[in-house]
This record gives structure tokens, sequence and C-alpha cells, in this order.
């Protein structure tokens, strides 16, 4: 008969659902201000329930889970994915799929480093493309 799991953290949560890849670095996305509850940061040691949404970033990536249900290690991808909900908005989705099919600017063999005013045209470029997506 397994044991019911009834208090765990929110990192461990976040590892063993494959959010993160280390516990350590979940942790650090907490006390950094990455995962939230409600809009409120929340600690490293907070205690997950069932119900309960939350709101992760992960570098450029935004992901909005629920917790169905809890668990305590870390099991493979596809089990994974039975104990949250993912509630990420379409449009937030693509938008982070999109940054892999922008454009890439590629400079010509042997010209050197760009001037400064090459990298302004360049930096000003990347504004043009950058925002006609959003």
């Amino acid at each position: 008969m397994a044991k019911e799991i009834e208090k765990l953290r929110i990192d461990k949560y976040l590892w063993a659902i494959r959010v993160f890849k280390t516990r350590s670095l979940a942790t650090e996305a907490c006390k950094a201000g990455r995962v939230k509850l409600n809009g409120q940061n929340i600690k490293p040691s907070y205690i997950v329930k069932i119900g309960e949404t939350y709101q992760i970033q992960k570098g450029i990536e935004k992901k909005v889970i629920k917790v169905v249900a809890l668990l305590e290690r870390r099991v493979d991808a596809k089990a994974a994915v039975t104990f949250y909900d993912d509630l990420t908005p379409v449009e937030e989705t693509y938008r982070y799929k999109s940054v892999f099919h922008a454009p890439v600017l590629r400079r010509d063999r042997g010209t050197g480093r760009p001037t400064k005013r090459d990298r302004r045209e360049i930096d000003d470029l990347k504004d043009e493309w950058f925002s006609e997506e959003d």
C-alpha cells in the first residue's frame, strides 16, 4: 500500500513534474520571484495544495499550471504530465515558439567586428522585427 503524500514543497514538486531540470534550479526560481501563486511570490518551502494554480517563468517561457495530484519523486515525462494541468494560454505558447523562427542576422566572414553605427542599425532592425509580432 502506497503512502499518501501530505506535505510537499513547491520546489520539489516543480522538479518532480519536470518543469525544472534540477531541484536547485526550481529553488532558485522561487527565490528569484519567478514562481507565483495569485500574483504573489512564493518561497521554495511553500507547501503545495491540490487545485492551486501557479504562474512560472522559465527564461522567456511562461507557464500556468494547476496541481491535479502530488508527486514526490521524479518520473518520466509521460507520467509527470498527469500530475498537473497546463493552463498556459495558446498565444503565450506560440509567442515562445515564434522566437525560434525569428530571422538570424549574419555578417560576411572576414568583415570584422561591427562598428558602433552597424550595431545601432542591427538593433533597430531587430526592434522592427520583434515589434511586428506583438
